[in-house]
C-alpha cells in the first residue's frame, strides 16, 4: 500500500522540475563593465552605431550593474544567441535615461536575425506600450495602447507568447493581448531600443512558461 500511494507524489515532484529549471534571470553583476555579457550579440535593424555595454548604476534594481544602450541606430538590439524559444516569456526591468528623438526600451523574442523578430516596447516620449513584428527588416504594428512611461524611473516590461497568442504586461498590468502568426519558428530572446534612446536594463528573465489561461 505504501509504494502505491507514493507514486503520484513522486510523479508530481518530477513534473515540476522542468518548469523551474527552464527559467533564467540575468542581473549583469558578474560581467566586467564595458563589455557585453557572455553569450550575447548586438547589432541594429537598419542603420546606425549602437553601443551596448555593462555599466555601473547605483539605482539598479539589483545593483551594481546594468546593461545600457547609449549609441544610435534605427532599431538597436542585443540578444542571447545561445537561447532558442518558441513558447515562453521574456521580461526585463528598464529605465529610459535620455534621447532627443526617442526614449524607448523593449524586449524581443523568436529572433531569427536582424530582420525577423517580435518586439514589445514602452516609450517615454510617446507615452505608450506597443507590440510589433519585424519581417524583411520592416517593423509592423500589431497593437499599441496609451500608458504613462516616466523617464528616469525603473519599469517592468514582460511579453508572454504561446503559439499565435501574445500578451504584453507593463508594470504587472496586462495592456495588450493579441494573436499573430507572422513568426512561428523558435528564436533568441533579448533587448531592444530605438533611435538615440539611452536606456538601461536589469533583471533580464526568460523561460518556457506559457500564457496562463
Amino acid at each position: 500500500m505504501t509504494s502505491v500511494s507514493t507514486v503520484p507524489v513522486v510523479m508530481a515532484v518530477v513534473a515540476t522540475v522542468p518548469s523551474l529549471a527552464l527559467a533564467q534571470t540575468e542581473h549583469f553583476d558578474q560581467v566586467p563593465t564595458g563589455a557585453l555579457p557572455a553569450g550575447w550579440v548586438s547589432g541594429v535593424t537598419g542603420r546606425g552605431a549602437p553601443r551596448w555595454q555593462v555599466v555601473a548604476d547605483p539605482t539598479a534594481p539589483s545593483a551594481p550593474n546594468v546593461l545600457r544602450q547609449s549609441g544610435t541606430g534605427t532599431f538597436p538590439w542585443a540578444v542571447r544567441q545561445d537561447v532558442s524559444l518558441a513558447d515562453g516569456f521574456v521580461e526585463t526591468r528598464f529605465k529610459s535615461i535620455a534621447g532627443r528623438e526617442d526614449q524607448a526600451g523593449g524586449v524581443v523574442w523568436r529572433f531569427q536575425d536582424a530582420k525577423t523578430y517580435y518586439v514589445a516596447r514602452a516609450n517615454a516620449n510617446e507615452g505608450n506600450v506597443s507590440l510589433y513584428y519585424t519581417t524583411g527588416g520592416v517593423r509592423t504594428t500589431i497593437k499599441y495602447v496609451d500608458a504613462p512611461v516616466p523617464k528616469d524611473v525603473w519599469h517592468t516590461l514582460r511579453a508572454e507568447f504561446q503559439g499565435s497568442r501574445i500578451r504584453v504586461l507593463f508594470n504587472g498590468r496586462t495592456l495588450i493581448e493579441a494573436e499573430d502568426t507572422h513568426i512561428r519558428k523558435e528564436g533568441a530572446v533579448g533587448l531592444w531600443t530605438k533611435a538615440d534612446s539611452v536606456t538601461s536594463f536589469d533583471d533580464f528573465s526568460y523561460g518556457t512558461m506559457g500564457i496562463a489561461r
